[in-house]
């Protein structure tokens, strides 16, 4: 994102020196804003069910000489709400020129086409874009629900990957029994790969129980009332495949198994498990896995309706950011925190990998190299860190924060304690005030792992006679 705006980090990230903090851009942004003689904008984004959520800021008057400049602040504000809070429907409530430029942007043949067709699938209405006045943008109509902590009688949790399925056993709350299975979802065009691979692992954890009263899952994607909306781990089939056989899987292996089930967004359990380990709220939990799942608990410890989709949200706005591969953005947080992003800056680094390795098998030599005291394995950490630090000033823009919890794969290790002291280094000099007030936080390295599948197994309610 090209600009006359004046960056300068104090922490360039070393394997990935072109990064332009996002927080950093938009607080400078403001600046030239307010002393160009600001005008306020509001927007709002509506959801399916009514509900709806609002963020206020300010823009450049139309007399300003660097008008277009609210253009690509506005873009990327609502490209962060869309995938943070989800919604259909858009009210730009500001000069008619940036709610033009959104319609243009997000619609059939834009640059954010498939931010447009996704909103519009999992909404089920046409994605819509209202230019209006501040004034007359809706108000702020949030809704939250209580989510798990159920820890009485036996369960099993799995939380699904696009490299591998974690699954728990765990007796009143007590866990006796975790494993992680490798899989490949993504690439599978028979639905019964799906299938038959959730059942396994159910089947794996309940084998350790004395018998099975209730199955929590996570999942990557959007899931209402058990039924499969969207996912990545099932891109691979056909829609009308997906329809008769994915959509309602889980609703399925519930009525086999004949006892609670409970299936829902993967980061949702990510705050469910922050919530529960830090027994304190707020909490937005991320997890880098194959790619960056999160989930927010409020301050009540409830959980929002919000998508919490933050790896496709930017942080990174310089022109020609690394492209996530599915929606063809740049600059999007899961080239930098997930395994693409680690292997992502390995690479480009120089590191090398052996010919025909997925993912998770790179990070396991970049984690292997890490312990053996590769001279460049810490510097990947620390510019994942570097970058992890200007996110979270960027995310507190738009999240009460107060702890934030890292989760998954990425984070085993020294790299992961590397990585968060890197951050807090960044919080601490960029952002004092900031850093005073947010605790980040790594859980114990089996947590780091498994806390998902584990949170998990909490989500159902066990009826009692």
């Amino acid at each position: 994102m090209s600009s006359p705006l004046a960056i300068r980090p104090r922490f360039t990230p070393e394997l990935d020196p072109a990064f332009i903090p996002a927080s950093l851009w938009n607080k400078a942004f403001r600046d030239l804003a307010r002393a160009e003689g600001a005008v306020p904008m509001a927007l709002a984004l509506e959801r399916a069910d009514g509900s709806v959520s609002r963020f206020d800021t300010i823009v450049l008057p139309e007399s300003s000489a660097h008008f277009h400049l609210n253009l690509p602040y506005i873009e990327r504000i609502v490209k962060f709400l869309l995938w943070q809070r989800g919604g259909w429907k858009v009210y730009a409530g500001g000069p008619a020129a940036i709610g033009d430029h959104l319609r243009k942007v997000y619609a059939p043949g834009g640059e954010r086409e498939f931010d447009y067709h996704f909103m519009s699938g999992v909404y089920e209405n046409p994605f819509t874009v209202v230019t209006t006045t501040p004034d007359r943008v809706p108000a702020e109509k949030e809704t939250t629900v209580a989510l798990g902590r159920h820890l009485d009688g036996c369960r099993v949790g799995f939380d699904l990957g696009a490299s591998d399925r974690k699954a728990s056993a765990v007796i009143d709350g007590e866990v006796i029994y975790s494993e992680e299975v490798p899989w490949d979802p993504k690439n599978q065009l028979d639905p019964q790969y799906h299938y038959e691979g959730v059942m396994d692992s159910i089947r794996r954890a309940a084998s350790k129980l004395p018998r099975l009263d209730a199955v929590g899952g996570s999942s990557a994607g959007v899931y209402i009332n058990n039924r499969v909306r969207v996912a990545s781990l099932f891109r691979g089939i056909p829609k009308d495949i997906f329809d008769n056989h994915i959509a309602g899987m889980f609703l399925r292996i519930r009525d086999e198994l004949g006892v609670p089930m409970d299936v829902v967004n993967d980061g949702e359990v990510t705050a469910l498990a922050g919530s529960m380990s830090l027994n304190d709220n707020p909490v937005l939990g991320i997890a880098m896995g194959s790619s960056l799942a999160a989930g927010y608990a409020d301050r009540h410890g409830n959980i929002t309706g919000w998508l919490n989709e933050l790896a496709f949200v930017p942080v990174d706005y310089r022109p020609n950011a690394p492209a996530d591969e599915w929606s063809g953005d740049g600059g999007c947080g899961v080239q930098f925190f997930s395994q693409q992003g680690a292997i992502r800056i390995a690479e480009s680094a120089g590191m090398t990998f052996d010919a025909g390795l997925g993912l998770p098998e790179k990070l396991v030599v970049l984690q292997e190299r890490m312990q053996a005291g590769d001279a460049l394995a810490p510097k990947i950490y620390e510019t994942i860190g570097t970058c992890l630090g200007y996110a979270v000033a960027h995310y507190s823009d738009f999240y009460e924060l107060k702890h934030l919890l890292i989760l998954g794969r990425v984070t085993t290790g020294a790299g992961g304690d590397i990585m968060i002291e890197r951050a807090k280094t960044v919080l601490a000099a960029e952002f004092p005030a900031l850093a005073a007030t947010v605790n980040l936080a790594l859980p114990d390295e089996k947590s780091r792992r498994v806390g998902q599948s584990i949170a998990a197994a909490s989500l159902p309610a066990i009826e009692r006679n």
